[in-house]
């Protein structure tokens, strides 16, 4: 095989020369696939390690590339990235892919740590009660999309406005206001979670505009979705590019 010496190198950093039994049976196809997402798609940018490999597991739950997964939960921690900020991601996964597509990945989690030698439960992140979580949540809604939010668990019909609420007090006032991460790593998964499953251009469009609107700029997505595209294809990796552009097309100010 031909491997380039920095994608070799790259594997050994994640892996730590944990070889792969493709390498046996598809050489060929390792060669391509290692220097494409391990060289040529990580020289792309500049984007930190941390803020990589937190993207790449999202995209992995959201595409529900389980197999990957628990390949790249052992990479993210050798780079850097913290038991908690991995539990968080999963976790409010679960928001956006619901329990029967989480459930595993966050079994897999377990898996990683335990035999990492790390104690769970991992330390507690919430920071709501049931009696603070609404307010909390709208006040996390209203800090990443603007006052437009405020209030937004009355809206809608009568029928349906309890989604709204669970959406303000469930998605935002359980997730959002947790600890391990903040609000701008909580819009860039979310962004990797819609990207990923596809079918959510609507929401995928909406949480790009509040990406940007928070920090999370234009270029910065692009890089997002750069380094993801190995994990989900060219199609939803199109798809995304065009809701960023329809997002920045909104021209939502932004704030530090």
């Amino acid at each position: 095989m031909s491997i380039t010496k920095f994608a070799e190198d790259y594997c050994k950093k994640l892996f730590h020369d944990n070889n792969s039994t493709l390498a046996e049976t598809d050489p060929e196809f390792v060669e391509l696939f290692d220097n494409f997402a391990f060289d040529e798609v990580v020289n792309q940018n500049d984007l930190d390690e941390r803020t990589r490999f937190m993207a790449i597991l999202a995209t992995l739950i959201g595409c529900q590339g389980i197999d990957e997964f628990h390949i790249m939960v052992p990479a993210a921690l050798n780079v850097g990235v913290t038991p908690i900020e991995v539990k968080e991601i999963v976790y409010q996964s679960t928001a956006y892919l619901g329990i029967g597509r989480v459930l595993p990945f966050l079994n897999t989690v377990n898996e990683v740590l335990k035999n990492r030698g790390i104690k769970l439960p991992l330390e507690p992140q919430s920071t709501t009660t049931p009696d603070t979580r609404l307010k909390a949540g709208e006040d996390a809604q209203v800090a990443i999309f603007g006052d437009e939010m405020r209030n937004f668990s009355t809206f809608g019909p009568t029928e349906t406005r309890h989604i709204n609420k669970w959406l303000t007090d469930n998605c935002f006032g359980d997730y959002y206001t947790r600890k391990g991460l903040d609000y701008k790593q909580r819009e860039m998964i979310t962004f990797c979670f819609l990207a990923a499953q596809g079918g959510c251009e609507a929401q995928l469009t909406a949480h790009a505009a509040a990406n940007m609107r928070i920090g999370n700029d234009k270029a910065f997505l692009i890089k997002v979705v750069s380094q993801c595209l190995p994990y989900i294809g060219y199609p939803r990796s199109l798809n995304v590019l065009r809701a960023i552009d329809e997002a920045e097309q909104r021209h939502v100010p932004t704030i530090d």
